[in-house]
């Protein structure tokens, strides 16, 4: 089997794992136990916690010690574990604190991945600019298929859908032990103790360009679990309990419905080459920033009645949002960066993102739904998108313009 192929398949589990939970756990926490908005956002604070240190300890393991294919299956399958252990668990303090743990295993999982595809592919003599958007792709495809999956199985509103994502672990941290060796980088002798403890990655605030990506990967990380935490919950069980609405496709199969995000993703992840030729690195983000003012604004104004119609283009917008800062800020980390600081280099970007950004994110996200209510939480959050959008527009320097894009490409 060619290394495109499997790397295919490690991507589709990767998602696929996260997509099985991520966005039906807020229904079945605000629906089935009852949990408040604050709780609900707690649990995806979880993310943000786990990825202000643990993709940098992953990486920097991965860089010295461990090879990242044999860490990325070792993590996979205490994850499982963990998330098999809190699928009973109806109490907060003891659901909580399992998920916690499990995600502290799964959000490594993610830069590690991506460093086992770059590793793959550049030993394999292809570009990774051109090769890794159509292998991403199959994640999303993997994340979709899990969302529906548990959704048609009934799954969506009960803890089974933490049994799925575990089992899929277990088959991807197995899968992983087979997959291209990424070769350790050997401690030098008399080399400093930030080189021994692979802290290098971290030097990169130094340099203003990075300093400033890596602030606004934060701003922007802040909006990505908000939908995540809220949106099938919002549909679900605010518009399930509105006579008006109950029994619409929204309503009784939100996970569908929120999954045609991700089918937007598809295409986004393979339109990225062509925007970064076409645009520049700076403009594709710029493009998503806004994306995410248009898809919190039409989350607030549609319904799944005769405003369905915005829910859908919502849900067809989140793949610009997500794909085109995600993905091509993972490019530019990895060209900005030395091979031998790229999987700590790939962990900072998750830091910042789904560490300091979601962990804000998600309690400020829960306590502006407790305060303020629905719909108008949306019009917060897209108000607060297109300050970030404004600000990034002005303090962002990149030298990557198109036509140096083109010869990246």
């Amino acid at each position: 089997m060619s290394v495109k192929y499997r790397l295919i398949i490690m991507s589709f589990l990767q998602y696929a794992i996260w997509g099985a939970w991520l966005i039906s756990l807020g229904a079945y926490l605000g629906g089935g136990l009852e949990f408040s908005g604050r709780q609900i956002g707690s649990f995806f604070a979880t993310m943000g916690i786990a990825s202000l240190f643990m993709p940098a300890i992953m990486g920097i393991i991965a860089d010295r010690w461990i090879p990242a294919q044999k860490l990325l299956g070792i993590c996979h399958i205490i994850g499982a574990a963990l998330l098999v252990a809190a699928a009973p668990q109806t109490e907060y303090f003891p659901l909580y604190s399992l998920i916690l743990c499990s995600v502290m295993f799964y959000m490594p999982t993610i830069s590690l991945s991506n460093s086992v595809a770059y590793n793959a592919l550049s030993s394999a003599g292809l570009d990774t600019v051109k090769a890794f958007p159509p292998i991403r792709v199959w994640g999303t495809v993997g994340f979709i298929c899990a969302m529906i999956a548990v959704d048609l199985l009934g799954f969506a509103r009960t803890s089974m859908q933490l049994y799925t994502s575990a089992a899929l672990a277990v088959i991807l941290g197995i899968y992983s032990f087979t997959l291209p060796n990424c070769p350790t980088c050997k401690v030098a002798k008399n080399q400093s103790w930030v080189d021994t403890m692979g802290l290098r990655a971290f030097a990169l605030f130094k340099q203003k360009k990075m300093a400033v990506f890596f602030i606004f990967s934060m701003l922007l990380g802040v909006s990505l679990q908000i939908t995540n935490a809220f949106a099938n919950d919002y549909l679900t069980n605010f518009f399930g309990s509105n006579e008006a609405y109950k029994g619409t496709f929204g309503v009784e199969h939100a996970n569908i419905l929120i999954s045609i995000s991700q089918m937007s993703e598809t295409l986004c992840i393979l339109l990225i080459p062509f925007f970064l030729k076409r645009f520049g690195i700076k403009n594709v983000m710029l493009i998503s920033m806004f994306a995410w003012v248009l898809r919190f604004a039409l989350l607030g104004t549609g319904n799944p009645g005769d405003g369905v119609w915005m829910l859908v283009l919502s849900m067809l917008v989140y793949g610009v949002a997500f794909d085109f800062f995600n993905i091509s800020g993972s490019l530019y980390v990895d060209k900005e960066t030395d091979p031998s600081i790229r999987s700590s280099a790939q962990g900072v970007f998750m830091i910042m993102t789904n560490g300091f950004g979601a962990f804000f994110g998600s309690y400020a996200a829960g306590e502006v739904v407790d305060r303020t209510g629905w719909p108008d939480s949306w019009f917060i959050f897209a108000g607060y998108a297109l300050v970030v959008g404004l600000l990034f527009a002005v303090i962002f320097k990149s030298k990557h313009h198109p036509n140096e894009i083109k010869e990246m490409i």
